[in-house]
């Protein structure tokens, strides 16, 4: 991507300079943690004038640094919040550049490394595998979130089917879990999933929570008795089930799929990006080496192409999308590519309206709510937005906790609360589509 040329100034002349002294920068192969984040830094940078910005985007595009928030230089501008992950060795050159170009910025973790360490749940000694007893209030692998629901599918067979849709690039399994009492023939069906965005942990945590809450509370909960009378509950706790293994293996905060580029080393396409719906247009990237990237062509992963055709093939009893994203604390719906209202504007914006008051009420935690081109960012291929264009009406994306003090490293004793007003917010739009709107 280049970018239009701007007029020289003080933060400008900077540049060349702090090239030459990150050009160390260039990333590498990925390789196990083993304190490959040691001294690094997460920085949260809130430039004051486009001039700045620009300076940003200049800087991230040369070095390839790793951001957090938002996901790409696309979306850095005057006065947003821009989280970035800063090597060690680069750190010093980085904040001297920021205080001499006057750029404000705050250290929101100081040493990644040590922030792993206490908070990583690799480094939890906790018992995983007893699955009678699972802990829902830790992280799981992959091979954990998968045997767990191989044990529900034969423990609880009157309410829960398990199924493949697919494999994936590796050759994983696309499992799905079918929700909800075989009361009758034709119910209508909410799909939910998790983990598009492999380094977003506390996502597959909340599938398996409203798994769990699902099962324990239905005989007890008359709301969600009539859900699971009502409605079937589609869910996919691992949507990138290559990413997530290789954030556990290799890089804890890898986020896009694994797929191979033949004409370049860089591996991987955002999954929130290859969708057939403005595809690689604004938001997204043409360049496989970036965490945006579109791919090389709609629903080239074979992860979206299944969750794709499994969504085409029930889309008339498939009323509700909910995707689960970290980190900012937002409730959004369509649309993401462009600034238009939807038609079904004032059902959406009432079950938004609602869900995130019902949130609220349990740690008084705010979310802003709203279509995502406004209130986020505008970004094209996403998920969301295909899933409303081919006619499920509810359509919603979650960024849950938090706002940055932690980011992707959401402490697993934040796993509870973010998971029961979660819970609250998704009864409160799911059991929105039982009630006629206007």
């Amino acid at each position: 991507m280049n970018f239009p040329e701007k007029p020289r100034s003080q933060t400008a002349a900077f540049l060349p300079l702090c090239w030459l002294l990150l050009k160390i920068l260039q990333p590498g192969c990925s390789h196990l943690y083993n304190d490959r984040y040691a001294g690094d830094k997460v920085i949260r940078l809130t430039p004051k004038t486009e001039e700045e910005a620009y300076a940003l985007k200049k800087i991230y595009h040369q070095l390839k640094v790793d951001l957090w928030q938002p996901s790409s230089i696309f979306y850095v501008s005057e006065g947003t919040v821009t989280d970035v992950h800063i090597p060690q060795n680069a750190s010093q050159a980085l904040l001297a550049f920021f205080q001499e170009a006057n750029i404000e910025y705050k250290v929101l973790i100081e040493d990644l490394q040590r922030a792993l360490e206490n908070k990583s749940s690799l480094q939890t000694q906790r018992n995983r595998r007893a699955l009678p007893e699972y802990n829902y209030e830790v992280y799981h692998s992959l091979e954990e979130i998968q045997s767990w629901m191989h044990y529900l599918n034969k423990t609880h067979s009157g309410l829960i089917h398990m199924f493949s849709i697919g494999r994936s690039y590796e050759g994983r399994s696309l499992f799905i879990l079918k929700l909800g009492r075989r009361s009758r023939a034709y119910k209508r069906a909410v799909w939910i999933d998790c983990g598009v965005h492999a380094r977003e942990w506390i996502g597959p945590a909340f599938c398996q929570w409203f798994v769990r809450e699902a099962l324990l509370t239905y005989k007890s909960d008359p709301a969600m008795k009539k859900l699971l009378k009502h409605l079937y509950f589609y869910i996919m706790p691992v949507f990138n089930v290559d990413g997530y293994h290789f954030s556990w293996t290799h890089d804890r905060f890898w986020r896009k799929t694994r797929s191979r580029n033949s004409k370049f080393h860089c591996r991987g396409v955002d999954a929130n990006r290859n969708w057939k719906v403005k595809w690689c247009d604004e938001g997204a990237s043409m360049h496989p080496c970036d965490d945006t990237y579109c791919g090389p062509f709609p629903e080239s992963e074979p992860e979206v192409k299944a969750v794709a055709n499994f969504l085409r093939k029930h889309r008339n009893h498939i009323k509700a999308y909910l995707s689960f994203h970290a980190y900012a604390q937002m409730l959004l719906y369509p649309y993401s590519y462009k600034y238009a209202t939807i038609p079904n504007f004032s059902c959406v914006e009432s079950a938004a309206y609602k869900a995130v008051k019902a949130l609220r009420s349990v740690h008084g935690i705010r979310y802003r709510y709203g279509p995502a081109s406004r209130t986020l960012y505008v970004s094209s291929g996403s998920s969301m937005d295909w899933a409303y264009k081919n006619g499920i009406p509810y359509a919603f994306a979650f960024e849950l906790r938090d706002t940055g003090h932690f980011g992707f490293l959401l402490p697993e004793m934040l796993i509870r609360p973010t998971c029961t007003e979660t819970m609250l917010a998704v009864k409160n739009i799911t059991m929105h589509l039982l009630k006629k709107c206007p």
